[in-house]
């Protein structure tokens, strides 16, 4: 099961979230945080700073780990996702060949631009909540068939099998 990384920056004192439109890849058109593939050697908290460096220009300081999940596409587990926030950054955000950033308010998240998934737990990483799921999709991932997200979560990679 291939690892990978999002990172969300915040600014909680403006109620705003950093998202990217994403120009390529998996889930090109959509709405995502910034992050990638977790490469051989590399600790999730490694390569959660060095996507957001690579996709936008900007590095996380102490960058949070607060959820995880697995994406299944048919019968295929697929995705381990580590998710991370930042409220501490330097650097402005900048489009790349790989990304758009915007910054939106909490209150205004166009999640019909995004993963389907991404309104059963983006709520819980803006409200300063840990939590852990698993999202069932169809093969060719375009609808969402089941999902399960639990919150309060003490230890994360717990869905690591």
């Amino acid at each position: 099961m291939q690892h990978a990384t999002l990172c969300y920056l915040l600014r909680p004192d403006a109620e705003q979230v950093l998202l990217i439109r994403k120009k390529r890849g998996l889930g090109e058109g959509k709405l995502v945080g910034p992050g990638g593939k977790v490469e051989d050697g590399e600790t999730p908290g490694e390569c959660v700073v060095r996507e957001v460096e690579e996709e936008i220009g900007v590095t996380p300081r102490d960058p949070e780990k607060v959820g995880e999940f697995r994406f299944v596409f048919g019968e295929d587990p697929r995705m381990f996702v580590h998710v991370f926030r930042a409220e501490d950054f330097a650097g402005t955000p900048e489009a790349s060949p790989e990304a758009d950033p915007e910054w939106y308010d909490y209150d205004a998240v166009p999640y019909d631009e995004m993963w389907e998934d991404d309104r059963y737990w983006l709520p819980h990483l803006l409200d300063g909540e840990r939590f852990a799921g698993e999202f069932v999709f169809d093969a060719e991932g375009d609808e969402l068939r089941e999902w399960d997200v639990e919150t309060g979560v003490r230890e994360l990679d717990a869905l690591r099998r």
